[in-house]
């Protein structure tokens, strides 16, 4: 039986870890991929992460380590790592929705998306350091790029647990909300980002990675990201609406457009 598999509704896809309380196993790892590779070649517009019981995930399944040797232990690293970047790197917006502990790899896997949504009661943990290692999936690295560098070494090296709250505060997280209203909050999300215009959110996304190497690099790849979008059938169809709003003085203007995705 997996324990991730890849579903969709429509334009909305998901991934779903779906062996509570979510180690990261072996069969994580291979099931991922498969889930994964699925996602990327299919046709959806909005892909949301979610976890099935009471916790996304309990990280890495650490009690099926001590018989295997480095060789094992490197390869699995890099195919998890495989597998998260590939998320990053779909053209369509991702959505985390944590419920419980997101933990070690759980939560390099929630932060491989573009827009965590969290329960009040969400807690995020690296813990690597109690094992005399090092987050291996690249949390130390994006959570110095959202909070800053101190607070990436803080939390890799103390390994405080952060709150839904305080993971707000140092934007890891978009939104928090009550447990109960997380399913429906983050489906809402999802759903509302693949029925938008997907083509800008892709260049969104890409400029967001630019920023990484620089403003500079980044503005240098703006204009080759963004004009096509110009003449796409979302622009041509929302630009006379919204001029025709602006023009009549509608501040904030409100137009209704059935984005195409193209």
């Amino acid at each position: 039986m997996n324990v991730v598999r890849f579903e969709r509704d429509g334009d909305l896809g998901a991934i779903v870890l779906c062996s509570p309380p979510n180690w990261l196993t072996h069969q994580f790892s291979d099931d991922l991929a498969e889930a994964v590779h699925q996602a990327g070649e299919s046709d959806i517009r909005a892909l949301l992460i979610r976890a099935e019981g009471e916790h996304f995930s309990v990280g890495g399944a650490v009690y099926e380590w001590p018989d295997k040797d480095q060789r094992w232990f490197r390869t699995f690293v890099g195919e998890v790592n495989t597998s998260y970047r590939t998320i990053e790197a779909l053209p369509v917006p991702v959505v985390a929705a944590v419920r419980g502990s997101a933990m070690g790899g759980g939560f390099e896997l929630v932060l491989a998306a573009d827009l965590i949504i969290a329960s009040q009661t969400a807690v995020f943990h690296c813990i690597e350091a109690t094992s005399g290692m090092v987050p291996l999936a690249g949390a130390v690295q994006r959570i110095a790029a959202a909070a800053g560098p101190y607070q990436a070494a803080r939390i890799a090296m103390l390994m405080p647990p952060i709150t839904a709250k305080d993971a707000a505060s140092l934007n890891l997280v978009a939104e928090v909300v009550a447990d109960e209203e997380l399913d429906k909050k983050a489906l809402d999300l999802a759903r509302g980002l693949a029925e938008g215009p997907t083509r800008g959110f892709a260049a969104i996304k890409s400029l967001v990675k630019a920023q990484g190497v620089g403003e500079t690099a980044a503005d240098t790849l703006m204009a080759d990201l963004t004009m096509d979008l110009y003449d796409s059938a979302d622009a041509r169809n929302a630009i006379p609406p919204l001029g025709a709003e602006l023009a009549a003085g509608h501040l904030p203007p409100e137009i209704s457009i059935d984005w195409l995705g193209r």
